[in-house]
């Protein structure tokens, strides 16, 4: 994304998806209630469904990776992998939901050298593993490569979220991962998260820094205070506008209940954003017509699906994306090393991971790739990959110390 102050563009970007939702809603319920009135023998409650109309399912959802991954040479295997329906003696009533069926985390494990390190990926919100499907081949080469979705997104069970506190938003996240791990035997292993998935894997490396051996934040969530609100996001909120739009915030309302409640009109919107985005204004390589039209047909379903996992954006972050508890008191508490990676144009600010590094203990690095904003792994994958084996440069190489920093990176 070009630069434009982040909280500027969050606020026109909502500002901009609650009209069009509102104007396009409304020929859908007018074609909705014309057909319900032409078939006289429909039910209402028939009426009433086609107006909650979500043409999407799990089934779906993994088609439509699969269709992406197409794209992607090195043989994968994909687990759902069981995690019970919630860790054993806890009375964690919101990671139970309503049922003690079992919960599943939907894998991909690709290709790669016996002895390769092993590297899991972690998605942010609104996002899921296959959003990663430039960067598989390559880093397939040097890791063992494992992706999954976070449970309540992407492919994976999406329990009911009843999570009613940051606490447990949090551990539905953190929780849930580590009976991943436990259920997948890993131990040793190089944790990657991108934004929400950068902000729950540093979580999970405080609560067990024993199983992880590097953590790499990708343009992560949570490095900020509610108090360092800006200016400009501060006089945006007193205005009617703001004050409607943080009122949505508060009441848990996603993007998703847009692309949910436009039924059929969903993908189109869908279909511009992923156009925009990754297109015009990418900084970046931008997606051939193949790459976009996959990944706009793998978001839609991925969007689309039952709100679960999405449902925690108020209870972990304010309206202007900051967090409720900022990863910046925790610090001092750092036990593993961090490599942190940005895009140069990335709204999320390296200032707060400089901020953290001041209180570190432990190694701590940070990086910027040029011509790459939030999703710096499909603006630049080129640049996301070199950041990466940099990171990962004790594990891949016998003589880490003499490596330099890959021409066109930065360290800030």
């Amino acid at each position: 994304m070009r630069s434009v102050s982040r909280h500027r563009y969050l606020a026109t970007m909502a500002e901009e998806i609650a009209s069009k939702a509102i104007v396009a809603a409304a020929p859908e319920s007018e074609a909705a209630a014309a057909a319900a009135a032409a078939t006289k023998t429909t039910p209402k409650s028939r009426w009433r469904s086609g107006l909650r109309w979500i043409p999407t399912s799990t089934d779906r959802i993994i088609a439509a990776e699969d269709r992406l991954l197409s794209l992607v040479r090195t043989p994968y295997v994909r687990e759902q992998v069981n995690i019970g329906s919630g860790p054993p003696g806890s009375k964690v009533t919101w990671f139970r939901s309503k049922s003690n069926e079992p919960r599943f985390i939907n894998t991909l494990t690709f290709s790669s050298g016996a002895d390769s390190p092993t590297l899991v990926m972690v998605h942010g919100y609104a996002a899921s593993e296959g959003f990663f499907f430039r960067n598989f081949d390559t880093l397939a080469s040097h890791f063992r490569v494992i992706a999954v979705d976070q449970l309540g997104w992407g492919g994976s069970s999406r329990p009911d979220f009843t999570c009613k506190s940051t606490e447990e938003a949090e551990a539905w996240f953190i929780d849930s991962f580590e009976e991943w791990r436990k259920a997948k035997n890993l131990n040793n292993f190089i944790l990657l998260g991108h934004s929400l998935g950068g902000y729950i894997a540093a979580k999970y490396a405080l609560k067990y820094p024993e199983h992880v051996k590097h953590l790499i934040l990708v343009g992560p969530a949570g490095f900020s205070a509610e108090t360092d609100l800006p200016e400009r996001l501060r006089q945006f909120k007193a205005t009617w506008k703001g004050a409607v739009l943080n009122h949505l915030w508060e009441y848990n309302w996603t993007p998703q209940k847009i692309v949910r409640g436009l039924g059929p009109l969903g993908p189109n919107l869908v279909r511009r954003y992923t156009s925009a985005r990754f297109g015009s204004y990418s900084t970046g390589d931008v997606l051939n017509e193949k790459e976009s039209s996959l990944l706009t047909d793998y978001v839609y379903h991925t969007l689309a699906a039952k709100a679960s996992g999405e449902l925690c954006l108020k209870y972990i972050f304010s309206f202007g994306a900051l967090p409720r508890k900022s990863l910046l008191h925790s610090a001092s508490e750092w036990k593993v090393p961090t490599t942190f990676i940005y895009g140069v144009d990335d709204w999320m600010n390296y200032e707060g991971a400089q901020a953290a590094r001041k209180q570190m203990e432990v190694p701590c690095e940070i990086i910027r790739v040029p011509q790459g904003g939030h999703f710096v792994f499909i603006d630049n994958p080129k640049g996301f990959h070199s950041a990466v084996f940099y990171a990962c440069r004790r594990f891949l190489t016998p003589d880490p110390d003499q490596e330099l920093l890959p021409q066109g990176l930065t360290s800030a």
